[in-house]
């Protein structure tokens, strides 16, 4: 078996397999879309104003020695787990001393877990694609030759599989990107939020009023 025949099977192997991973694809693309929706929820009523507020609630409440208040307080301007957990992290470590390395660390890995959220759907920017142009590719082998044999129910087959997963690739890549680029944004945002925040923990406080 020459290297040509050898390349045609394993190209024709790899048909279903492609068609398998696009309708996967695209299901994970729309579940990364209902999961953007859920997150734009949440964010609705954010505003800077709001989180603000929160940072001069918290530092009210360690003014007044309140460390529990004051970090119940501070979660209330996160909008997800990681975050919330970095928040509290810069509120429970304000005074240590490694307080500011271990709050800058925690910072850095909430970043990190940003980035790696992001990577889902960058991967599928190019895989839908990718897979749309191979399950594009595949097809056409067999529907040229069924053009040569005069078969045209092959030809009409191969060629409406062919498009068909081009579309379905090419939609995965448009709502994996429209995906992305929301989440950025919202994560970028999310992320100054909490280095605000952090740097207000930080700051000295003033003494608390004596009472009356």
């Amino acid at each position: 078996m020459g290297i040509e025949q050898l390349i045609f099977r394993l190209a024709g192997a790899l048909l279903y397999p492609v068609l398998l991973l696009a309708v996967v694809a695209f299901a994970a693309a729309l579940v990364e879309a209902g999961m953007l929706t859920r997150e734009l929820l949440r964010r609705r009523h954010r505003t800077t104003a709001r989180v603000e507020d929160v940072a001069v609630a918290t530092r009210a409440a360690l003014a007044r020695g309140d460390v529990a208040g004051a970090t119940e307080i501070a979660r209330t301007a996160a909008y997800g787990h990681a975050m919330a957990e970095t928040i509290a992290a810069a509120v429970g470590l304000r005074g240590t001393t490694d307080g500011p390395d271990r709050t800058a660390k925690r910072m850095a890995d909430y970043d990190y877990a940003s980035m790696k959220r992001l990577e889902r759907t960058r991967i599928l920017v190019r895989l839908g694609p990718a897979l749309g142009l191979m399950g594009t590719l595949i097809p056409l082998s067999p529907a040229l030759g069924g053009l040569a044999k005069g078969d045209v129910d092959q030809l009409t087959h191969d060629l409406r599989t062919a498009f068909s997963v081009t579309v379905v690739g090419l939609l995965v890549g448009a709502i994996a990107f429209a995906v992305s680029l929301v989440r950025e944004r919202l994560y970028a945002q999310d992320y100054s939020d909490v280095e605000f925040l952090a740097a207000r923990v930080a700051e000295p406080l003033a003494p608390a009023a004596a009472p009356h």
